[in-house]
This record gives structure tokens, sequence and C-alpha cells, in this order.
């Protein structure tokens, strides 16, 4: 066989081969090039731009109409919500909040957290308190229980100890009762009206001895006479009623009477009484000026300073850090058992908020067609190279079909 018939009979494979190499190859770059729109006199040459560049509009709409139609279902945004949101993970995340929350308030420079809670508790104990408290104290059994164990454990059992008995008479007579206010009290009783009437009495209504001391001396001017003394010496008697309050013993019988003083030795109906009448007017002044007292208490307290000190406490407080963890795991069963009941609606609602069809459009028409080749080729490029590779081999087996026909012939 000479060499003309050699190439006449290779020529057709090695040309078949060759032609539905490049052919492959070519149709695979106009998928995607050129990237844009090439003229000629003005007109537009076909099959530019690229296939994909020129339907990347629609490629969006059918990429997005893929995945929600086929892989994002509501179902299984379902089954990916479950699995997000599994017990531990939520745990976890509100755990994390919960610290970021303690650290922002231990870097809190400027003191905002502290500002919010003292208006908070400004506004609990001057506003929201009080129109509670006047709304609850209409009731008959406002603090009923709260103020009968009151009375029961404290007041019930209260007696004053010898020292207490013992300074309270002090006080009683060195500020209430010192011999100028005694004096002056004398004076006070000693009209002329009280002194006819004490003298009269005596005359009707004592009998023997002093029917003869009242009726032949009389009290009259004994009396008169200690008026006078009262007003005109005023020091001589206040020497004179100290004198006697000191000779009578008066602070020690004071001071024995108030430490025998005790509730228990009251009668049982005498006690019940108290504690009715002590609860009936705390209850009539908590509605006449609870409101008034609150509002006042609250003005004078520096909810600032407090809220501070409050915080600071909550930042090295070992409870708060130790309780982080349980909050957590509480909130987060919680917030399963209302997932577990509401999380299909909750999908259904979320859906159409985050619009995921739109980003995705969104998404593939705003890839440039470069990326969008390179993002493609990237993912198949073994399987574009094969689709080249079989057009080589599929050209070069033809050619080798015609080579055999021409041989036969």
């Amino acid at each position: 066989m000479d060499i003309s018939t050699l190439l006449y009979l290779l020529a057709p494979p090695v040309v078949g081969g060759i032609i539905g190499y490049f052919t492959n190859d070519l149709a695979i770059k106009m998928l995607f090039r050129p990237y844009r729109a090439l003229y000629l006199g003005g007109r537009k040459l076909p099959f530019t731009p690229g296939l994909i560049p020129s339907n990347q509009e629609r490629l969006a709409k059918r990429v997005a109409d893929t995945i929600m139609g086929s892989l994002l279902t509501p179902a299984e945004l379902q089954n990916l919500a479950r699995r997000l949101l599994e017990t531990e993970r939520i745990q976890a995340a509100i755990l994390w909040l919960l610290k970021l929350a303690l650290d922002q308030i231990q870097v809190d420079n400027q003191q905002k957290t502290a500002k919010i809670l003292a208006n908070i508790l400004r506004d609990f104990l001057g506003q929201s308190l009080p129109r509670l408290v006047k709304v609850l104290a209409r009731r008959e059994d406002f603090l009923e229980t709260q103020l009968n164990q009151i009375f029961d454990q404290v007041l019930l059992d209260f007696q004053l100890s010898e020292a207490q008995a013992d300074q309270l008479s002090s006080w009683l007579l060195q500020v209430v009762l010192p011999p100028d206010v005694l004096r002056q009290t004398i004076i006070d009783f000693l009209t002329d009206r009280n002194i006819q009437v004490i003298d009269e009495g005596f005359r009707e209504k004592t009998s023997g001895t002093y029917w003869v001391v009242a009726n032949l001396f009389g009290l009259r001017n004994s009396l008169t006479r200690l008026r006078t003394y009262c007003l005109d010496e005023r020091e001589a008697s206040n020497i004179r009623l100290a004198e006697l309050i000191e000779s009578l013993g008066v602070k020690t019988r004071l001071k024995e009477w108030l430490q025998n003083i005790s509730l228990q030795n009251l009668p049982v109906s005498t006690v019940r009484q108290l504690r009715k009448t002590m609860r009936d007017t705390v209850r009539v002044y908590i509605q006449t000026r609870g409101t008034e007292v609150l509002q006042g208490l609250s003005d004078s307290i520096d909810w600032d300073n407090i809220a501070s000190l409050f915080l600071g406490r909550l930042r090295t407080s070992p409870a708060v850090t130790s309780s982080l963890e349980p909050v957590s795991r509480e909130l987060a069963l919680v917030l399963e058992r209302y997932l577990e009941r509401d999380l299909e609606t909750l999908v259904a609602r979320a859906i159409p908020i985050l619009n995921i069809d739109q980003v995705i459009i969104e998404r593939v028409r705003a890839t440039s067609p470069n990326d969008l080749e390179s993002a493609i080729q990237g993912i198949v490029k073994n399987e574009l190279q094969a689709i080249v590779n079989l057009g080589g081999f599929l050209g070069f087996f033809i050619g080798l079909l015609q080579a055999a026909i021409l041989l036969l012939r």
C-alpha cells in the first residue's frame, strides 16, 4: 500500500477526532462566552452573549424554583429548624447571651445599665407600687395574714428588758414629765373651779376624821396656796418636785411597771380585739396616706446609687454566676415546648419573611458570567472535559468506520 492510499485511509479518523473534540469544546465554551453581546455593522451577532449569560434571568428563576420546590420545602425547613433548635443548642445560645449580658454589665463604663435600673426602681416604688397598694388596701383581707403574724410573733411576746425599762423610765421623767412640766400641769389643773369642786366634794362625801379636817380646815386654802407657790416660786417648786420624785422612788416604780407590761397578761378577747384594731388601723392608714408615704420614700432615695450598688453586687455574686446554667436550661425547655407546639406555624410565617427564593434570584442575577462560569467549571470540570474527550473519540470512531468503508470499496 502506497503512502497516498495510507493517508487517504488515515485522514477520516484523524479529521473526525479533531472535529469532534474541538466542536464539543467550542459548544461548551459557547454556553458561557462571549460574556457580552457582539455587534457587526450595528447588528448583534447570533449566539452572543453565550447561552447562560443571555438566559441568566430565567436561570435564576429556575434555580430558585427548583431549590424551593424540591430542596427547601416547608417540611424540610421544619426538619432543619428542629435540628438547629435542639435543647442543647438552645441552652448553649441562651447561656452565651446571659454571659454576654453579664459581661456587658461589667464593662459598662457609662453606667447606662445603672441608669435604666434606677429608672425602673424609681417608677416601681414611686408610681406602680403605690397604685397597686391603694387598690389592694380596699380588700378586707389585705395583709391580714402578715399583720396577724407580726402581732402574734412580735407584739404579743414583746416585753421590755430591765435595761430597756430603766432607759425608758429615765427618758419619761427627763423629757416627757420633768419637774417643770409637772409644775405647769399642777398649775393648769388647779383652776378656781377645780379647787371648788374638790373642796365641796371632800366636804360632802367624807366622814369621820376626814370630814372634820375637810370642814374645819378645808382644801380650798391648801390647794390655792399650792398653786400660788408653783406660780411664784418656780425654781423652788421644781426642786421640791424633783426631790419628791426621788424620795417616792417614782423611777423605780415606773421601771417595774414598764417591765410588767405584756399583752399576754390581757384577756384573750382583748388581745383579739387589739389585733383586729391594729390590722384595721394599718389598712385605713395605707388607704389614706399609703400612696403619699411611698412616693415620699421614693423621692428621698438615691436610686442611682442603689442601682450602682445592686449591679456591683450582681457582677461579683457567685449565686448569679452559678445560676446562669440552670436558668438557661429552664428557658431552653420552655422554648422547646413552645416550638414543639407552634413550629409549623412559625416556619409558615418565616418563609415569606425570609423571601428565600428572591434572595436566590438576586444572588444568581448579581453573579457575573465570569464568576458563574468559574463556579460551574469548578463543580463539573472533569465531566465537561469528559464530554470534550468523548466528542474527539466519537469523531475518531466515525472516521475509522468511514476509512473501513473506503477500504472495502
